[in-house]
């Protein structure tokens, strides 16, 4: 793991793997995770030159807090990392709760981004035309009740929880889950995935809930720029099984980001998706960039 030292001080940790002179494929991971690789990830990265870089979003394992921050927020940190790197372009994936922050990439750094990805990518709060919580797990339901009920709920919900996922083993992550993987991901959770997973989990709650809390409360505010901002090239990913980030988050999305080359899989799920189709995902990703 390798730490920068931000301008405002903070601590972000990341990870690079891949062709030392390829183009960086900047990963925004789930809400809760880290900073961790995944061998199948880093392997279909390489195929097509690029070098995967992945960090832990402020609070999430040993990157520093940063209270306040917006989607928007993550622009600014990944600028710093390019610039750690020496890269000027970049393309970027975000997973689930990544998703927002790999548009915010997408429309504030649109000089620098050649393509965006989302990936079971949560859609903005309050959006008109979609029921935000419609087709969640009971989990979710429970979770986002307590972020519009305040801080002091939330962190009152999130506790508990955290102790569970900051010591949950590979074998263990389905049941942790709950009522929010379906069948598809069910059948996906095993082997070297699940403890990618168990392992994300893990590291992201080792040293608080900061980085959980903090993602909350980002995706229920202001996200800091506008999706008519999005001028890069974006594909859209979204499975019709998925409880965790519901398909019409998907469908919404597809509506909404002008431009947009969509990708709505039957009978994929939350995590099947990322099994199934990633190889596909970053294939796009390398014929946008071109």
């Amino acid at each position: 793991m390798t730490s920068l030292r931000l301008s405002d001080g903070r601590v972000l940790e990341y990870l690079v793997a891949g062709p030392a002179d390829g183009t960086p494929l900047v990963f925004h991971h789930g809400t809760p995770c880290a900073a961790v690789l995944f061998d199948p990830m880093i392997e279909a990265a390489t195929r097509h030159g690029l070098r995967t870089v992945v960090y832990s979003r402020p609070g999430y394992g040993e990157s520093s807090p940063q209270p306040g921050r917006t989607i928007a927020s993550a622009a600014a940190d990944v600028s710093a990392l390019l610039a750690e790197l020496g890269a000027e372009r970049f393309v970027t994936a975000g997973w689930s709760g990544g998703g927002p922050h790999a548009l915010a990439c997408a429309a504030l750094l649109a000089g620098r981004c050649a393509a965006a990805a989302t990936i079971a990518g949560v859609a903005p709060y309050g959006a008109e035309g979609l029921d935000w919580l419609d087709g969640m797990g009971a989990e979710n339901v429970e979770e986002f009740g307590a972020v519009a009920a305040g801080v002091e709920q939330l962190t009152a919900y999130l506790s508990p929880q955290a102790e569970i996922y900051a010591q949950v083993q590979a074998e263990q992550v389905a049941a942790a889950l709950g009522d929010l993987i379906a069948e598809a991901d069910r059948r996906a959770l095993n082997g070297s995935f699940a403890e990618y997973g168990a392992t994300m989990f893990r590291k992201a709650l080792s040293v608080d809930i900061d980085g959980w809390r903090d993602d909350d409360l980002a995706f229920i505010g202001d996200w800091g720029f506008d999706l008519d901002d999005v001028k890069t090239p974006v594909s859209i990913w979204q499975g019709d099984q998925d409880r965790m980030v519901p398909f019409a988050h998907g469908r919404w999305l597809a509506g909404n980001v002008s431009g947009a080359t969509v990708h709505l899989q039957p009978g994929e799920g939350h995590l099947s998706l990322m099994v199934e189709r990633f190889g596909d995902i970053v294939a796009d990703l390398a014929a946008k960039l071109g």
